[in-house]
């Protein structure tokens, strides 16, 4: 299968970085502090979306801004320790792009992104965070936003995501979509293309562009 793009925009966690082991680590302790488990945290929605939005389904108003800091905190210090690791493949397949034609679209915090991103050797020219937006996925901002930095069409972006949430505000942007199995089934993910990791995918550059070569 081919695809092609004139830019490519990532999701960062389990898409370009490995975080669950670190993910699960800080928020089995957040959770703990505030008298709960890990299993009373997944009873609400919790992939694709801010901490700030789980948050706030999990505690009182009034407590959701220092215990959004308090999380926050620790998935960074957790990250710089080397919780996190690089998605199989990522960063070839991104070291084989031209720095203006892709981003990386998160809905976490810039601090936390960055951290992660850095301790694998990602850092993205382009990066959109949670605090660029108004509405964050699945509404398709962050992607358009992330478009209108590159200078791109959304028309012409391919989005690359783990996630339902994710691949939902692609689609909504006008982009098209390739999924990766790192969180969820392949029939959970409702995407262009579907692939393991970035061993499955090529990309060939010329003046007109990326195209991918979906091999698996």
């Amino acid at each position: 299968m081919r695809i092609s793009a004139e830019a490519l925009l990532f999701d960062s966690d389990e898409t370009l970085v490995s975080t669950l082991r670190s993910v699960v680590r800080c928020w089995t302790q957040w959770a703990a502090d505030y008298g709960m488990t890990l299993e009373d945290v997944k009873k609400v929605e919790v992939h694709g979306r801010p901490a700030a939005a789980i948050v706030a389904d999990l505690l009182p108003a009034e407590q959701v801004a220092e215990a959004v800091a308090r999380l926050e905190n620790a998935e960074v210090a957790d990250a710089k320790a080397g919780g996190v690791t690089l998605v199989t493949g990522a960063s070839e397949f991104l070291a084989a792009l031209p720095p203006t034609r892709w981003a990386v679209v998160t809905s976490g915090t810039r601090r936390v992104a960055e951290a992660r991103l850095s301790q694998v050797g990602i850092q993205p020219q382009c990066l959109v965070t949670v605090e660029d937006v108004t509405h964050h996925k699945p509404h398709p901002e962050p992607f358009l936003l992330a478009a209108e930095r590159l200078g791109v069409d959304p028309s012409l972006c391919v989005v690359f995501e783990d996630a339902p949430a994710g691949l939902t505000s692609a689609r909504a942007a006008g982009m098209r979509t390739v999924a990766l199995t790192t969180t969820h089934a392949v029939g959970a993910l409702d995407a262009d293309a579907v692939v393991a990791d970035f061993n499955d995918i090529s990309a060939h550059v010329s003046n007109r562009g990326v195209e991918l070569v979906i091999t698996h």
